[in-house]
């Protein structure tokens, strides 16, 4: 990553970059005129409660078109299958009923728990993905003042991650929870794995040079389609219109944390939506924002939530332990 004070010049402002996706991310594109080899055929839609984006660098159009639905098409499955905002996918009827028998889930949803669960212990709690009823409490989207302390003290340092069971009922996986305040939150892991998903579906079309970028977590297959990798943009915290970092990227996840996405102000404070699991109150750390690159997006989507705000060396040991190979490639 090249610095700009030392380099001499600024950072490119989001304008110059393809500005894909609302969220913390943005990818570079070639002019038409000074494409090299193919064409960038792209899309974006709503989904996750954010905007999806994905390009793919082919000259069929048509072709393209039809592996972008297919990606899209998993993006919306693993929506529908693991948001907590939908009383009928299968988190949500794990949160109205496993306090009191066992849920049966799919072996995708049960694959994502697991996952989960194993950042939870990589990162000693950290990483907690049974948080649901304090990110509902706290509802950072729509509140402008805290939640009653009272009711943030009763969710602080359960550590409930551990109060969440994964078997099998029948032949298929099912969850219990061994507490009544569990209730899932997949939201810091599982918009990683629908990436992959979705990246999965463009390479079952023979797709091997495209980009899927869902509000901040974002898969970089092969090449542009000017034949360089991917050139991404980290957005700054303090100016949606300008660029904090660029990195590179081939077949390889990206993923940023962030302060300034989902957030209220009060009292001088700013109260975002990343929650620490010991106080069940947004974190209190000098950072804003964080970026992980990894093998993978499921895995980069919870490294930016596990060592949000931790110093490097905790952070380090956290990554290795739960996803060698994976970086912290930016910070601020």
């Amino acid at each position: 990553m090249i610095d700009p004070e030392r380099s001499g010049r600024a950072f490119p402002n989001r304008r110059e970059f393809m500005a894909l996706g609302i969220g913390a991310l943005v990818v570079a594109t070639t002019p038409a005129a000074f494409r090299r080899r193919r064409d960038l055929v792209r899309r974006s839609v709503p989904v996750m409660g954010t905007i999806a984006d994905i390009a793919v660098a082919h000259r069929n159009e048509r072709y393209a078109q039809a592996a972008i639905d297919a990606a899209i098409a998993e993006l919306r499955h693993v929506d529908r299958t693991m948001t907590r905002f939908d009383a009928g996918s299968e988190v949500g009827l794990a949160n109205l009923k496993a306090a009191t028998q066992p849920v049966q889930v799919s072996g995708e949803t049960a694959r994502v728990i697991a996952e989960a669960l194993r950042w939870a212990v990589a990162s000693d709690g950290a990483f907690d993905p049974c948080l649901g009823r304090a990110v509902a409490l706290w509802d950072v989207g729509n509140r402008n003042a805290p939640p009653p302390a009272d009711q943030v003290r009763g969710l602080a340092g359960r550590r409930l991650h551990r109060f969440l069971e994964l078997g099998d009922v029948a032949g298929r996986p099912a969850i219990l929870y061994r507490d009544s305040d569990v209730a899932i939150d997949l939201g810091g892991i599982a918009k990683g794995y629908a990436v992959d998903r979705a990246a999965e579906a463009l390479r079952s079309y023979g797709i091997f040079n495209g980009l899927v970028n869902v509000g901040g977590d974002l898969y970089a297959l092969g090449v542009s389609e000017d034949g360089d990798p991917w050139k991404i943009g980290i957005r700054d915290p303090d100016d949606p219109d300008a660029l904090i970092g660029t990195i590179e990227a081939s077949d390889r996840a990206v993923a940023t944390s962030g302060d300034y996405i989902q957030f209220f102000r009060h009292g001088g404070r700013r109260y975002h939506h990343m929650l620490d699991p010991t106080t069940g109150e947004p974190r209190r750390v000098g950072m804003r924002s964080l970026t992980v690159m990894a093998d993978d997006c499921m895995s980069a989507d919870a490294a930016g939530t596990a060592v949000f705000g931790m110093p490097a060396v905790e952070a380090a040991r956290i990554l290795q332990a739960a996803a060698p190979g994976a970086e912290v490639v930016h910070s601020v």
